[in-house]
């Protein structure tokens, strides 16, 4: 399903860039669509085309300081959509080779020591959010609400509540990475 691509004024992206929530839904719901025809051509996959518009609006909302500065935001717009889409599938291929080299390591019926731990990592990094930050990831990715259900059960805009996970997520994947990091140097230090 095409859509018409809305020509974005230099008002509302200033609005943006002074932190007006209405002037970015605004932005959002005159790009979301069109966006995300366009990163599913890339990707052929509905959630990763999801995910990206959802990261890339994300991205627009923390640098909105810069957007004053853009001279063509639909260019800027696709740019850094594109780019975000080809390295979330270089991303994807990285995980499957990783996760192909895994298994042949893995002998039939073995049960992997590595995920108790992981699994324990990623609990020690929902905990380490904010309040408001936790119970929306929570209520997101674990009893699998939409954002809309999430901001009435908590009393918040949607935006707000897509801003909380987008947070919360970003968070979680620092703590696991660093964790990760100091895991695999000491598993590596260990190694005679």
């Amino acid at each position: 399903m095409q859509t018409k691509v809305v020509e974005i004024s230099e008002p509302l992206l200033k609005e943006v860039s002074r932190g007006n929530e209405k002037a970015f839904r605004q932005l959002f719901h005159d790009y979301a669509d069109y966006l995300h025809t366009y990163i599913w051509q890339l990707t052929k996959s509905k959630e990763m085309a999801e995910e990206v518009v959802q990261d890339i609006f994300l991205q627009i909302w923390m640098s909105r300081e810069t957007l004053s500065n853009i001279r063509n935001f639909r260019t800027y717009l696709f740019v850094i959509s594109r780019n975000h889409a080809l390295n979330a599938l270089k991303k994807l291929i990285r995980e499957k080779k990783r996760h192909s080299a895994w298994e042949q390591t893995q002998q039939p019926g073995e049960e992997p020591e590595d995920i108790e731990a992981g699994l324990s990592i990623v609990e020690e990094a929902i905990r380490a959010l904010p309040p408001q930050q936790q119970k929306a990831w929570l209520l997101s990715r674990k009893q699998g609400k939409k954002y809309h259900e999430i901001a009435a059960e908590m009393e918040l805009s949607r935006e707000t509540v897509k801003k909380y996970i987008g947070y919360a997520t970003h968070s979680i994947m620092e703590y696991v990475s660093r964790r990760l990091d100091v895991l695999l140097l000491i598993a590596l230090m260990n190694l005679d």
